[in-house]
């Protein structure tokens, strides 16, 4: 492991090929006690380094030391909101400070370019100095009184809550996860995925670096027994987890009983429309970047295309020009703006999906293969699709593929569109594109999705609340409501 000292027990995760790195246990970075993983470059399948995964013990101890920092007579949740603020100011700082060591981890480990990789960085850095300006800003609440008294609504931690994020933005959901959970009083056990294990690492080290109590913050490393022992664990309070709906659903039947609180963000297959009186090229640019940017590994990607029938031809065209100016390049290029799927697994799984499309009678109208030429060989690489012919209820349009896949389905009739559109287990996202503001509205009003985007796509502010309809998740995060998520609230009535 590279080290570099920030202040007293606090380390600089950088990237050492072959090396072994540690775990954050209880703000202290120590050896992982259990089997050791490597990680992988996906754009050239070589080892970056190894983690020792976190034992049983380890996650007790996590559990026990969280709680106790957190919520002992003196502990994180005493602290008066400004002192907390400070400290997630200073984690912001930090962060900012260290982006490019960063973003360069994200970018070996999961595929993602330079540029965007620092842009989350950045993102993660914001999410920080957002929830510090919330923590100094948001109050206690009196309700009107019926009576002769005054009523205080209190806002309380919950204690130890048991974060596990995905791989395909470990930055984002890090920071989305630990700073208004922090920000609430409560400390965080965080469960990065096993493939973006470095990158989690070094957004801790910043807290550390940054004056983070000891105790608050622990990343644990490991596979699904990590995840389950912690998810599992009698102690923990609250379960945030972002990722696959089926893995979500386990959770939800896991704590049913102990009826602890559940944040839970996962999967979409979001419809963006088009009508014939939009300003067609914007939208090709913003379909295209919709669901090919970051080679189609977000959980609000517009996967289905619904294209007004008689603005069909003239938008398959700027949209196939769109994705032929989105260069497929190693990502540490600067040409690059796609790059590797961020594992061979997920290639392999965005293929069989492509083939089951053709199965099912899809026609290609770009890409549909892995691109050609040395500098792909080694890597996990695949060219932005739009596949057309299939109807809605075809498995490729229901089902999510998680990568630059993308179903184009022409209208005609707007009941139809939002039946259509509304026609999935998910409701994650949807875009709309439209001359016309009532009928904008109408369909926005309409549509069963937790984000709705109007003439543009993919904008988010972490001050605005995120979250799915139907098997797209449980609860919200971002936003003051991020904050009240990761809190009990009591309301106290005092005689007069």
């Amino acid at each position: 492991m590279t080290v570099k000292t920030a202040q007293p027990d606090a380390v600089r995760i950088e990237l050492g090929r072959g090396e072994i790195y540690p775990l954050l246990l209880a703000g202290r970075f120590v050896a992982g006690e259990a089997t050791h993983m490597e990680v992988i470059n996906p754009a050239n399948g070589r080892g970056i380094g190894r983690v020792a995964t976190a034992s049983q013990g380890q996650i007790d101890k996590a559990i026990v030391n969280g709680r106790k920092a957190a919520l002992a007579p003196n502990g994180w949740a005493t602290r008066l909101p400004h002192e907390r603020a400070a400290v997630l100011y200073a984690i912001a700082d930090d962060i900012t400070r260290n982006v490019d060591r960063i973003a360069e981890l994200q970018m070996y480990e999961n595929g993602k370019t330079r540029k965007e990789s620092r842009g989350q960085a950045l993102s993660a850095a914001g999410t920080f100095r957002y929830y510090a300006g919330v923590c100094e800003s948001l109050g206690e609440e009196m309700p009107p009184a019926r009576g002769d008294y005054f009523n205080i609504t209190v806002h309380e931690p919950l204690g130890v809550v048991a974060a596990l994020t995905p791989w395909n933005s470990p930055l984002t959901m890090a920071a989305q996860k630990i700073a208004p959970a922090l920000a609430a009083g409560n400390a965080v056990v965080l469960k990065p995925a096993e493939s973006t294990s470095l990158v989690t690492l070094a957004l801790a080290d910043c807290c550390v670096a940054a004056g983070l109590p000891e105790g608050l913050l622990s990343v644990l490393l490991g596979g699904r027994e990590v995840g389950e022992g912690l998810v599992s664990h009698p102690r923990v309070d609250c379960i945030s987890f972002t990722g696959g709906t089926e893995t979500g659903q386990a959770i939800a039947r896991n704590v049913a009983d102990r009826l602890i609180p559940l944040i839970l963000e996962l999967g979409g297959k979001s419809p963006h429309i088009v009508f014939a009186d939009a300003d067609l090229p914007a939208a090709a640019k913003a379909v295209a970047s919709g669901i090919f940017g970051g080679t189609g590994q977000s959980c609000v990607a517009g996967s289905r295309l619904f294209v007004e029938a008689s603005a069909e031809d003239e938008f398959r065209e700027l949209l196939i020009a769109e994705a032929e100016k989105m260069v497929v390049a190693p990502p540490d290029t600067p040409e690059a703006v796609i790059g590797p799927l961020a594992s061979f697994a997920q290639r392999d799984r965005v293929e069989s999906y492509v083939e089951l499309g053709l199965e099912e009678g899809a026609r290609v109208s770009f890409g549909g293969k892995r691109p050609e030429g040395p500098k792909y060989a080694e890597g996990a690489y695949y060219l932005p699709t739009i596949l057309e012919g299939l109807n809605n209820r075809a498995r490729v349009a229901q089902e999510e593929i998680f990568g630059p896949v993308l179903c184009m389905i022409p209208f005609t009739d707007e009941q139809d569109l939002v039946a259509q559109a509304n026609d999935s287990a998910y409701g994650l996202a949807s875009g709309i594109w439209t001359g016309d503001y009532k009928r904008a509205w109408r369909v926005a009003r309409g549509l069963e999705a937790g984000t709705v985007w109007i003439n543009t796509y993919k904008q988010l502010s972490i001050a605005a609340p995120f979250g799915g309809f139907k098997l797209s998740g449980l609860g919200r995060e971002k936003g003051i409501q991020g904050v009240r998520s990761y809190q009990q609230s009591k309301s106290i009535y005092w005689g007069l």
